[in-house]
């Protein structure tokens, strides 16, 4: 049996996350608290025996001085993707800055923006790789 690349890794879990958003917004719907929707696929994720961080703290390191700015990553799932939630209108330009930054900073290479504020979760997943 092949050993499977890191990115097909990658690609296995950014697809079970995404499968278990799908789950949490067909049982729960839009216009939620994007805590409710991080909690639940928190659980959904930890059954599927997943390794997830929640709101884990992000230093800026800037020269050698490192900023507790009070950055947080809303999920991260086995130490190799970043998922950042939202519950919002629409997804703008600075929710796609602010999980690029949070890429670029923890130096992960996959990152999904999840808007659950949507009446088909399909238009409010997007998929970053760096």
């Amino acid at each position: 049996m092949a050993k499977q690349s890191f990115m097909e890794v990658l690609n296995k879990i950014s697809y079970d996350i995404i499968g278990c958003a799908y789950k949490v917004h067909s049982k729960l719907g839009p216009g939620l608290l994007e805590s409710t929707y991080q909690i639940c696929l928190k659980y959904e994720l930890k059954k599927m025996k997943y390794e997830v961080e929640v709101e884990k703290s992000l230093p800026v390191i800037y020269d050698e001085i490192k900023l507790d700015a009070g950055y947080r990553i809303d999920l991260i799932v086995n130490n190799s993707v970043i998922v950042e939630l939202k519950s919002v209108e629409a997804i703008n330009d600075v929710h796609i800055a602010q999980l690029l930054t949070y890429l670029k900073l923890s130096n992960i290479k996959l990152g999904l923006l999840i808007n659950f504020n949507v009446k088909d979760l399909k238009q409010g997943i997007k998929r970053f790789v760096l």
